[in-house]
């Protein structure tokens, strides 16, 4: 079981969809989000260009990027948010 951590960009990512979105599509995200710590390249991850770690997964219309450290069974989510073409920018 990998342990979840969330960066301080991806809190107030979540925190911000958390009032804006309905609660069925937030549910269905947190769940996603969860669902990582047991399985964190679950059907349909998609690993992310030029990063050597990061991979994203599709919930609904939005995205979460995280990278995965096995090494030390840790999750750390780096971005959650709707797609658009900011979405994979740094």
């Amino acid at each position: 079981m990998y342990r979840l951590e969330l960066s301080p960009s991806a809190d107030r990512d979540i925190e911000g969809l958390k009032g804006r979105i309905r609660r069925q599509d937030f549910e269905r995200l947190r769940l996603a989000i969860r669902s990582l710590a047991g399985e964190p390249l679950p059907h349909g991850v998609r690993k992310i260009k030029g990063a050597e770690r990061a991979y994203r997964i599709r919930v609904g219309s939005y995205r979460v990027v995280y990278e995965v450290y096995d090494d030390e069974q840790l999750i750390l989510l780096l971005q959650v948010a709707r797609r658009t073409e900011k979405t994979y920018r740094s």
